[in-house]
């Protein structure tokens, strides 16, 4: 029988009391899950101690992302630096080459190639005088250009006039009807009527298709400063631009050329002008320029330099192009 006896439970208390009323005496039972706690408190740290291996693996990984990311970074920035110098030392080699020989008989262009330190170098240069000058042209050679390059000879007379209206200078201000052509065309701009500074502000030219102008800027110069050009280092297309040029014409003189044996100045007698061509050379030159590091990196340059005979330094840098600018604007340019 349960009479007289009290049993008292104490909810969250570690231990449970049975009293009896009758004797007074008091008993007290530990609970019996003291196990089961243990067990719970292990597992709580096994999760603990896994949860910070997890976060000190994700900040190994980390680090490791960022230690490989660096590297790479300063990989390529070294390379970088290995490809500038050596394209630079490639310009000051072809100085070096152009500036101590007379000037009567310096070498209008070349190639060679050098070793610097591990990388190598591959260089061709050329005059300015193998192109057409935007400055210097007369309108038969430009309108010579367009016709080989596709244009029927009307509208290359016609562009040809657009791009000598452009340089031309001009006192007649808002009646110039060049200015007024500009207008009316909705341009925001009028002609420079000043030399062109860049070939690229072609584009900026008027009335002559965009097709015509892309295939143009290949052959086009404005640093040679002369009327004529080059007969023995101009390309085809340039060549066929000289008045009265034939097919055939064109062909013979290509062929001569070739012939390290013939006397170049042949050439002048086959064209028949002596005005549109010339066996000079201009004293800027143009540098394409093949470099390698010794990671086997490679990385290419244009560089326009003008030859100075006096002065402190023995040329200026008139344009400069890297590989990587895509025909972009010139890093470097120099008044002339």
């Amino acid at each position: 029988m349960r009479q007289g006896k009290e049993f008292i439970g104490v909810p969250g208390r570690a231990a449970e009391t049975w009293r009896s009323s009758q004797g007074g005496a008091t008993l007290t039972f530990e609970p019996t899950n003291s196990g089961g706690s243990r067990r719970d408190a292990r597992g709580f740290i096994v999760v603990a101690v896994l949860w910070i291996l997890a976060a000190l693996s994700a900040l190994v990984l980390i680090y490791l992302t960022y230690v490989t990311n660096t590297a790479v970074v300063v990989a390529g920035s070294t390379d970088r630096i290995q490809i500038e110098a050596l394209v630079t030392a490639a310009v000051e080699l072809t100085v070096y080459q152009l500036s101590n020989v007379a000037e009567d008989i310096r070498p209008t262009s070349g190639t060679f190639n050098a070793r610097v330190g591990t990388g190598k170098l591959d260089v061709t240069f050329r005059s300015e005088a193998a192109r057409i000058d935007l400055n210097a042209a007369p309108k038969s050679l430009l309108a010579g250009l367009m016709i080989g390059l596709g244009a029927s000879p009307s509208d290359a007379a016609g562009y040809a006039d657009r791009i000598l209206a452009w340089r031309a200078p001009t006192e007649a201000a808002d009646d110039d009807p060049e200015n007024s052509f500009y207008r009316a065309s909705g341009a925001p701009y009028i002609p420079r009527h000043a030399p062109f500074p860049q070939t690229d502000e072609l584009w900026l030219v008027r009335g002559i298709p965009p097709a015509v102008l892309e295939r143009m800027l290949p052959f086009v110069t404005v640093f040679s400063n002369l009327a004529s050009i080059n007969i023995v280092d101009a390309a085809p297309q340039i060549v066929a631009a000289l008045p009265g040029m034939t097919p055939g014409l064109l062909q013979q003189v290509l062929v001569q050329r070739s012939d390290p044996t013939l006397d170049p100045r042949s050439l002048l007698g086959l064209t028949g002008d002596t005005e549109a061509a010339t066996l000079a050379g201009a004293k800027a030159y143009r540098i394409s320029i093949v470099v390698e590091t010794g990671t086997a990196r490679q990385g290419t340059a244009e560089v326009v330099i003008l030859l100075l005979e006096s002065g402190d330094q023995p040329y200026r840098v008139l344009s400069w192009r890297n590989g990587a600018d895509g025909g972009a604007e010139p890093q470097k340019a120099g008044s002339r």
